[in-house]
Parts: C-alpha cells; structure tokens; sequence
C-alpha cells in the first residue's frame, strides 16, 4: 500500500507530470474525451509559427528564459540596473533582493484581466497583463511594500508581507472603479500566506526573509552546479501551503493539482494530476539570478512547460484541439472542471512535441534551445499573438480564476 508519503512525493516530481499529463493526452487522442478533439495534421503548421515568432523577437536566437526578469524589462527599460545598481551591492546581496522581488512578483501574476492596466510612474508609459503586474510589482517592491523595515526597502519579509491589505495593494496597482483588477482579494491572501509559510520553514527562509532561499540553494549546489529539479523541490515544500482551496493529502496542501475521473484507476496518488504551474515558472525565474550570483543550473529539461492559457490557448487558436461542444466556448470554467484539466493536460504534452518542431524548423539542438526558451521565444508570444488576432488578447476559453492559477 502506498503511504501519503509516497504519494505526496510522486506528485512533487517534475517526471509525474508528464506521466499523468500523457495519461490524459492519450484518452483524449484515442476520442475518448467528452470536451476534445485531436487534430495532429495542424500541430506541424503551430510549430512553424512559433519558429517563426521566435525568429521575429530573437533573430540571433540568443533567447532568454521564460522569467520573471524579463516582464521587468518591458518597454526596453533595463529597471533591475537602475533598482540594484548600486556600486557596493555584493553578487549575493544582489541575488537575494532578486528572491525578494521575484517570488511575490511571480505570485501576484495570475491573470489581471482585460480591463486592468498599470500606468508606469515618471513614464507615462501604460502596461497590462502580465507586464503590467510585473512592473507594478516592481515599483511596489522599490517602495517597501513587502520590507518590514523602512532603511531596507529591497527586501520581502514575514511580516510585512502578512501585513499589507486589500487597500493598499489595490493602491499600488492602480486600481478603481475604471481600471478593475481580477482577483484582488485572492492575490492579497497569496501574500499573506506567503508570509506565514517564511516563519514555518525557517530551513528554507532563514531570517523569515523570502531572499534567505537563495543561501539555502546555493549551499546545495554540488562544484557550482545545482540540479532545476532541487529549485522546484524547495518551492514546493516551502510554498504549498499557501494555495487555497485544493486537494490535500494528510495536513499537506498539494497546490497545483487536480482530480479527474480518467485518473481514478493510476497509482500512486490515484485521481490526481499535478501541474504546478506558477511553482515551475517561479523555479524558471529563479534560475536567472542563481546563474548571474556563479551557480550554473542543470537538467532544465526535467521541468514541464507551464500550462496556463497562453500555451494552451496556441493549441485551440491553432486547431490542434478542438472543443466538442462550441457552447463551451461562451461559459466560465473554474480550474478544476474537467474541460480545463485536460486542456492544460495536452498543453504539457504539445509543448514537448512543439519543442522539437521548433528545434528542428531552427536548427537548433535540444541543448542550445531548452524548454524555457522554446516558451519565451516562443510559445508563450505566439499564443498571445494568435489571441491578439483573434479576440483582442482574450483567452479562447472563459476561465473563472481566483487569482491563484492562471
């Protein structure tokens, strides 16, 4: 018999996601899905577009990460330099401020909505979506507003992030009557329990400082290198209990994992899938500052692609899935219907087929063109371009979000 121990450590694994993520990508090829249909022929044809795209924004193909750094350079603006430039902040010093930007940036980035937009104080300059809360957070972070203490603005502390309120988030991010943010309220409870999981895992957050994880990973790192699938496992266990509202095994709160009936028969684990998709792009955005402090990150490629609704709505824009029942197009879907689980099922497995039609359109190597970079060069834009083209930005599904997953 399989202990809750066993379980909760197959679904942490980056491996089970795939396992459990091909499970459902098979029933759904094979016909046997209520809400999809596969068409393979068209998968070729979204492999040139985002080779295509790729070539577009990155014509030397020196493509960074999909991280969080890189919302906080829209607009050609270099603001981490200006934020850290300071001539006697240390490379570790610089690493940890990163953690302490990076990490609530990352959490308060689930979908803004289409109403929302941050006009960027002493630019003018008007962000939405993910840039917008990317820099919004920037300038919020600049502030003080995660810092318990008023002389070290540039830090994310236990304390002060369970202290900030609806009211002032809402503040920094601009927020009315005309610019609505979605999920406020979730993004506001996100941080509070950010801050309480810094002063329960003080192994992981030593100072109950969310900077202090950068010590603990670079003391893992064996001769400078630390394996990606360690950044994850750290997330994880630091981070879980702080999403609302999911499965939970035991006292454990599993975070980004979901039931579906197609399941019910897998063990360990059985009826469950995880995804773990903010905790994966969180361990991607975390590897920039890692590599620029001296410690080289390896395996990437045991990480997934992020199943969120840019990559899987490139699927549907692109005719690779096609939904059963058009009506479904016109409701809301909350994270755990069975219709968004296997969407975000098949976006995990098509990222990886994608992938290697992206290699091969660019002549590229697996080594030269990891995952993450297949997603920013990319995958992630050429979803966002189709659904530009299609219904201004919208996603091709109504998700009910809380703030929390997409």
């Amino acid at each position: 018999m399989t202990s809750d121990a066993d379980a909760i450590r197959f679904l942490n694994d980056p491996g089970s996601i795939r396992e459990r993520a091909g499970l459902l990508f098979d029933r759904l090829a094979r016909g046997d899905s209520e809400h999809f249909e596969y068409h393979p022929e068209k998968l070729p044809a979204v492999g040139r577009l985002v080779a295509q795209v790729t070539r577009d924004s990155y014509p030397d193909l020196k493509i960074p990460y999909h991280a969080r750094e890189n919302h906080f350079l829209v607009g050609g603006r270099d603001r981490l330099s200006s934020l850290f430039g300071d001539a006697d902040l240390s490379p570790e010093e610089r690493a940890r401020r990163e953690f302490d930007l990076t990490v609530p940036s990352v959490l308060l980035d689930a979908g803004a909505g289409a109403e929302w937009s941050y006009p960027e104080p002493g630019t003018g300059e008007r962000y939405a979506r993910s840039e917008g809360l990317a820099v919004a957070s920037l300038h919020g972070f600049a502030s003080g507003a995660f810092s318990i203490n008023p002389n070290q603005p540039q830090r994310a502390d236990a304390r002060a992030l369970q202290n900030l309120t609806e009211t002032q988030l809402a503040k920094g991010f601009q927020v009315s009557e005309q610019n609505p943010l979605v999920g406020v309220a979730g993004r506001v409870g996100l941080l509070h329990a950010l801050g309480r999981a810094l002063e329960a895992h003080p192994e992981l957050f030593p100072e109950a400082r969310v900077g202090g994880l950068f010590d603990v990973l670079r003391d893992q790192a064996e001769h400078g290198e630390l394996a990606a699938e360690r950044i994850l496992a750290a997330v994880l266990a630091g981070l879980s209990s702080i999403w609302p509202g999911r499965e939970a095994i035991g006292d454990v709160n599993l975070g980004d994992v979901w039931r579906h009936p197609g399941l019910e028969h897998c063990h360990p684990a059985n009826g469950l899938i995880p995804f773990h998709k903010l905790s994966q792009w969180l361990s991607y955005s975390l590897v920039v500052p890692l590599e620029r402090a001296g410690v080289r990150v390896v395996a990437l490629e045991r990480l997934t692609g992020l199943p969120e609704y840019r990559n899987g709505g490139l699927f549907i824009d692109g005719g690779v899935l096609s939904l059963r029942a058009p009506a479904a197009l016109q409701e809301a879907h909350a994270p755990g219907s069975e219709l968004i689980i296997e969407w975000r099922a098949a976006t995990i497995v098509l990222l990886d087929q994608v992938a290697q039609l992206v290699r091969q359109e660019l002549g590229v190597s697996a080594e030269q063109l990891p995952l993450p970079c297949v997603l920013e060069g990319g995958t992630w834009a050429a979803g966002r371009r189709l659904a530009q083209n299609l219904r201004q930005g919208l996603p091709p599904l109504n998700l009910a979000s809380d703030g929390t997953v997409f």
